[in-house]
């Protein structure tokens, strides 16, 4: 069904005459007539009825004139629903505890006029075909992973360094440490079974593994923060790596440690994606916001793989 028969209907029903809807609708009155007799031919009936005083409806165009609207409205709708800054902006943050999550609540708070979609994918191939198909805005990956190169199309910008802790149980050697630096963390067995091969952090935790000779094991199933943390809390022989942003509540009686690394530290470097074509206005003011609010990268006494893009 032709909109523009649609909307010249409506025109003519509010306004009682051809030659008024023709007015309103900025052409001519015989382009009024002929789609008009376009739109009834296509329904099968007769619309109005033309008297002295201009045209009234018939019983059918009675019927019709509320689901006419109806589809006006409705048509409105879709356009506003991918026209340039109407639609929400729709960001990747990988999980909702981590720091990339904690960056889009700031960035709500200050930007609370701006409708945001947060959606969850899971490794950073997935992330780039959603940002080249438009399916989202952008996303936030540790990039580049060694041999995968971005494509030409996708920007990308370092927003974000966060330093990694470690956790420990009660019973831990390392427990009551201030402080620890990467070298003592040789020998001790750090628990991370979320490492999934092939994706950025693994990769990222690959490096730092040959970087410092340190003992990373992702065996078991992942069950998730909550069975990590009571396996954490209940086995002295075991550690593992937490990001210094990464919100976690666990039980009082679980006695867990969080407990800096230094000498270097080693950082999770957050890095934003986008399509460089992308019109959307508020990733433009998401960007703005991200360089305004995050602290700078390559900070002396810290440790990224030499694949992480610099800043």
């Amino acid at each position: 069904m032709d909109l523009e028969a649609v909307r010249t209907f409506a025109a003519v029903a509010e306004a009682g005459q051809f030659r008024k809807a023709a007015d309103d609708l900025s052409i001519t009155q015989q382009a009024v007539s002929k789609r008009v007799a376009a739109l009834e031919r296509d329904l099968g009936v007769r619309l109005f009825t033309r008297t002295p005083r201009g045209a009234e409806l018939t019983i059918d165009g009675q019927a019709f004139l509320p689901h006419a609207r109806e589809l006006l409205r409705v048509a409105e709708r879709a356009v506003a629903s991918v026209r340039t800054g109407h639609r929400p902006l729709r960001v990747d943050v990988i999980n909702s505890r981590g720091a990339a999550s904690g960056l889009m609540r700031g960035f709500h708070r200050a930007h609370p006029e701006i409708d945001l979609d947060v959606l969850m994918l899971f490794d950073v191939e997935t992330a780039v075909t959603a940002i080249r198909s438009g399916a989202i805005d952008a996303s936030f990956r540790a990039v580049a992973a060694p041999g995968r190169p971005l494509p030409e199309d996708i920007e990308s910008v370092r927003v974000f360094d966060e330093p990694l802790q470690l956790l420990t149980g009660p019973a831990h050697a390392l427990a009551g440490a201030k402080s620890v630096t990467v070298a003592e963390l040789a020998g001790h067995r750090i628990w991370m079974p979320g490492i999934v091969p092939g994706t950025e952090w693994a990769a990222y935790y690959d490096d730092l593994v040959a970087e410092f000779g340190l003992t990373i094991e992702a065996t078991g199933p992942n069950f998730g923060s909550d069975a990590l943390l009571d396996t954490i809390a209940d086995t002295p022989a075991l550690a593992t790596f937490m990001s210094e942003q990464t919100r976690l509540v666990w039980p009082a009686g679980h006695g867990l440690r969080r407990i800096p690394v230094t000498d270097p530290t080693p950082v999770y470097p957050h890095s934003l994606l986008w399509h460089r074509d992308n019109p959307h206005p508020a990733l433009t003011t998401l960007r703005t916001h991200l360089a305004a609010t995050s602290p700078g990268g390559d900070t002396a006494g810290t440790w990224v793989p030499d694949w992480v893009l610099p800043r």
